[in-house]
């Protein structure tokens, strides 16, 4: 009898729950857009202020997996329309920070506008997860007559189509859902037509904000970013304080094309050390 309860107690010991995956984060800059005015970027900033935009992905580790956050772009046209500098392709960036572009486990989309899902067929092994809203309007009523799809590259949408037809995408329904253990996805305030975000756990949680917030300023001032239509500004500067709410401090919200967290961390070349 005591034996049976023994084994029956020791079965019990190791059906607890697992410990928590700390992830690390780490920012990879593959490119600059220099001179855009701040007023192009953030509600009421001005005009005849310029500053460097910087191309980013994030690379979140933990759990034997190593996720992308966002995918960068690849395509002549866009590098020639940005006057984009400093550029290296995202698959050869992220090596930089010494994972090769096949041991990409996940990318996760924040929106499909053409700097954050033009790399998705950079990744051959990766799954994709975006929003299901967002793939259904933008591979088809965004083409229709009345449709919005500025910003959108067809070719990333045929990529996206591919993926879904390989069983390689993964559909994410709506707000504060757990996609991975420990990584959760927000939608945001309609950058796009369901654009989303990221809270990521660690020794310390971090939310990936990508354009959801586009400078530190965005958070400091409590403006909201200039690409949203102007009905959806109120929504967008309530979407901040949220992030900052999940995040736990107004420091671990990390916005989408600042230089500054390459200052804020440290960096070595391209690569900046969240945590």
């Amino acid at each position: 009898m005591l034996t049976r309860w023994l084994l029956a107690a020791g079965a019990f010991a190791f059906t607890g729950a697992a410990a928590p995956i700390e992830y690390s984060i780490e920012a990879i800059r593959y490119g600059i857009a220099p001179g855009v005015p701040v007023g192009a970027l953030i509600v009421d900033g001005p005009k005849d202020e310029k500053v460097d935009v910087d191309f980013v992905v994030w690379l979140i580790q933990g759990g034997g997996r190593n996720i992308l956050f966002d995918s960068g772009f690849h395509r002549e046209r866009w590098l020639k329309q940005w006057s984009v500098t400093d550029y290296l392709q995202p698959d050869q960036a992220v090596s930089q920070a010494g994972v090769k572009p096949e041991e990409v486990t996940d990318v996760v989309i924040s929106h499909a506008h053409w700097d954050h899902m033009g790399g998705i067929d950079l990744f051959p092994k990766a799954t994709v997860w975006i929003q299901a809203d967002e793939f259904h309007y933008y591979t088809g009523e965004a083409w229709q007559a009345g449709g919005q799809n500025g910003g959108i590259d067809p070719d990333d949408v045929q990529q996206l189509v591919r993926l879904n037809t390989e069983g390689r995408l993964r559909l994410v329904n709506g707000d504060n859902v757990e996609i991975i253990p420990g990584i959760r996805v927000y939608t945001g305030s309609r950058h796009t037509f369901a654009s989303q975000y990221l809270r990521v756990e660690g020794k310390r949680p971090f939310v990936l904000a990508s354009d959801n917030v586009y400078f530190y300023r965005n958070l400091s001032e409590h403006k909201a970013s200039a690409t949203f239509a102007d009905e959806d500004h109120a929504a967008n500067i309530k979407a901040q304080a949220r992030m900052i709410e999940l995040a736990g401090s107004i420091d671990r919200v990390v916005p989408g094309h600042d230089a500054l967290q390459f200052q804020k961390f440290p960096t070595h070349g391209r690569v900046a050390k969240i945590d």
